[in-house]
C-alpha cells in the first residue's frame, strides 16, 4: 500500500500549477528546500517522476500531468469529506445550497433565512452569491439546489415561479428635500444636476436609459455595478438612481434615502424568479415563505 503524506500532495498540487518551486514556497509559506523535499518524497512513494528538471526550470512529465488531475480530485474529495464531518458534528443532517443574486442580499431575505433555518435546525444552508446571469446554469448543472434570480430562466428542464414583482423607485439623497418649506425639485432638475448611477441590475437599464436620454439630452451617467454601493453613493450625495423598492425599503423607512416623484413616464417593474430542478417539499416551503413576505 502506497503511503502519501497530505502535505506532499498539497505541495505537488500547487507546484503543478506554478511550475515554479520558489513561487510555491512563497504561496505555501514554506522554504524552497522543503518544497523540493516534498516533491522528491512523493515521487519516491509513487515510484514515478512527476517533474522534469532542466536547470532552473521544471515541467510536468506525462505522468505528472495525469497525477495533477488525480491529486486535485483527491484534495477536493478530502475537503468535502471534512466539511461533511464538521456539518454532522454541528447537528446538520441535510444540506441545501441556494444561489442568490447580490440584489437579494439587500432585501428582507436575510430575515426570511433566519426564520427558515430556525424551522429546520438539521439543515445546513449554504448561500452562494452569484450574478443573475450565472444562476440558471448553476441550478441546471446541479451545483446548487435552487436559485433566486432577477432574470427570467429560459431552460425547459427547470421549474421556475415568480417570487415577486418589484416597482422601480427614483431614489435621491435625503438632503435634496430636507427643507419642507423649500421648492419641490423636479425629476428633470435632478437628472440634469446629478450623476445617474446605472447598471446595478441586469435587466432594465438599457431600455430605461434610452427613454431617459429622450427626455434629458444632457444626462450624465456613472456605472456602479453593485446596488449596495449605489445606495451608499446616493446617501453621500454623489448622485441619484432608480432602484427596486425592496432593495431600498429599509433606507427609505429610516430616512437615509428619499423616494422622489417621477412623472416623465411610467417606470417598469422588475421580476424575481425562484428556479429549481425539482419542486420538492423544501423548495415549496421556501418559495411559499418568500411569497408570503413579498406579496403580503
Amino acid at each position: 500500500m502506497i503511503a502519501i503524506d497530505l502535505a506532499w500532495l498539497k505541495t505537488f498540487a500547487d507546484a503543478s500549477e506554478t511550475l515554479n518551486f520558489r513561487m510555491t514556497a512563497e504561496r505555501l509559506l514554506m522554504s524552497q528546500p522543503n518544497v523540493t523535499v516534498h516533491i522528491r518524497l512523493l515521487e519516491e512513494s509513487l515510484g514515478i517522476v512527476l517533474f522534469q528538471r532542466n536547470k532552473n526550470r521544471v515541467t510536468l512529465t506525462e505522468e505528472g500531468k495525469l497525477f495533477k488531475r488525480e491529486a486535485a480530485n483527491l484534495l477536493r474529495q478530502l475537503e468535502k469529506s471534512v466539511e461533511s464531518v464538521h456539518a454532522f458534528a454541528q447537528g446538520y443532517r441535510r444540506k441545501w445550497v441556494l444561489a442568490i443574486s447580490p440584489l437579494m442580499a439587500e432585501t428582507v431575505l436575510p430575515y426570511l433565512l433566519k426564520a427558515f433555518t430556525s424551522h429546520h435546525p438539521d439543515l445546513e444552508l449554504v448561500i452562494r452569491v452569484e450574478d443573475s446571469e450565472k444562476i440558471e446554469a448553476l441550478v441546471e448543472k446541479g451545483e446548487v439546489a435552487a436559485g433566486i434570480s432577477a432574470m427570467r430562466p429560459i431552460s425547459r428542464t427547470l421549474q421556475s415561479e415568480i417570487v415577486y414583482e418589484d416597482p422601480l423607485v427614483f431614489v435621491v439623497p435625503i438632503d435634496a428635500y430636507d427643507d419642507e418649506s423649500g421648492p419641490v425639485i423636479s425629476a428633470e432638475g435632478m437628472l440634469r444636476s446629478h450623476y445617474l448611477f446605472t447598471h446595478h441590475h441586469p435587466v432594465f437599464w438599457e431600455e430605461l436609459l434610452v427613454r431617459l436620454r429622450m427626455k434629458e439630452k444632457g444626462l450624465r451617467t456613472m456605472k456602479v455595478t453593485q446596488a449596495h454601493i449605489a445606495k451608499r453613493f446616493i446617501q453621500e450625495g454623489l448622485g441619484i438612481s432608480f432602484l427596486p423598492k425592496s432593495i431600498v425599503r429599509r433606507e427609505l423607512t429610516e430616512g437615509r434615502l428619499l423616494e422622489a416623484p417621477f412623472d416623465l413616464f411610467p417606470l417598469p417593474k422588475v421580476v424575481n424568479y425562484f428556479v429549481c430542478r425539482e419542486m420538492g417539499e423544501l423548495e415549496k416551503e421556501f418559495l411559499g415563505r418568500m411569497q408570503a413576505v413579498y406579496f403580503s
